[in-house]
């Protein structure tokens, strides 16, 4: 393996099936993420989870704490702090109601696979260490969903930090995937007094890397990695500490960025627009007498 890319073996089936209007896309389920940092002597560092080789979506890839939009995130009771929702709205380029559900997928995914929550209990602190029994039963019926993250913040409370969030890129997943994303990634500081752990069930290791060890990883073939990932990686390496990462978020493009998947001479040509790194050339099978593919 030349680098760390992930690179499902069905695709070139279903590239050819979408091509030839046999494939419905999926529609693909709103999600968010986060790169987490943290400053070191050296710069900052990432941290990073290795989903379980089982899993059936990336499975055995490194990727960032995150995971899909409960459909309570939309409640309007959730407790705010930091830009208003019509700013994030704006930002985010969805509507109030969305914005809201795509920033507390991202605070509360962190707080359901890393531990770390981004909540205080007045709109200008935040809580400190969150590894005690009564936090762990909290956390465990969030993902259980017996536990709404409105009802989370209520119970404790916290209010959200919206502000200590800095949204970063917008990737979709391509439209021949059996499972899709529209996936916001934000950046984030850890909080100071809390620590990372590895409480996802999704996750056999985490680890605390420098995004340029990581990315340099990926090109010698010994991290797996998606390529939104690496991409993220890539853009935060020039960065020597996490708040310099933070200032820049709000003029980063959010644009979506999905793969497309055309025929040219033979060939299936898959590319992602504005990383060419990822660009794949697949061969297309030759066809039986019978017009399908060959074995």
């Amino acid at each position: 393996m030349a680098n760390g890319q992930w690179y499902p073996p069905e695709w070139p089936d279903r590239i050819r099936a979408l091509a030839a209007g046999t494939l419905t896309p999926v529609t693909p389920k709103r999600a968010a993420t986060v790169m987490l940092l943290k400053d070191t002597g050296t710069g900052p560092v990432v941290h990073m989870l290795r989903r379980r080789a089982s899993m059936a979506f990336a499975g055995g890839a490194y990727a960032y704490p995150g995971g899909g939009v409960d459909p309570r995130d939309d409640d309007q009771q959730v407790r705010w702090a930091g830009p208003t929702r019509a700013w994030w709205a704006e930002r985010l380029g969805v509507d109030e109601t969305e914005a809201q559900a795509i920033v507390c997928a991202a605070v509360r995914e962190t707080y359901e696979e890393a531990g770390v929550l981004l909540a205080g209990p007045a709109p200008d602190s935040v809580v400190g260490d969150t590894t005690g029994a009564d936090w762990e039963a909290d956390r465990a019926a969030l993902v259980a969903r017996d536990l709404s993250f409105a009802e989370f913040l209520d119970r404790r409370g916290l209010v959200l930090r919206s502000d200590l969030l800095g949204a970063w890129t917008r990737w979709i997943t391509p439209e021949f995937e059996a499972r899709r994303y529209d996936t916001w990634f934000f950046v984030a500081a850890l909080p100071e007094g809390q620590r990372t752990r590895n409480a996802s069930t999704e996750a056999d290791r985490t680890v605390w890397i420098a995004p340029g060890e990581a990315a340099a990883g990926y090109d010698r073939g010994e991290l797996l990695m998606m390529p939104p990932t690496l991409a993220t990686l890539r853009q935060l390496t020039p960065y020597d500490t996490a708040a310099r990462a933070l200032a820049d978020a709000p003029g980063r493009d959010l644009t979506p960025v999905l793969a497309t998947a055309r025929l040219v001479d033979g060939e299936i040509v898959l590319s992602w627009p504005g990383h060419d790194e990822f660009t794949k050339h697949i061969p297309t099978l030759p066809t039986s007498p019978t017009g399908g593919a060959s074995a």
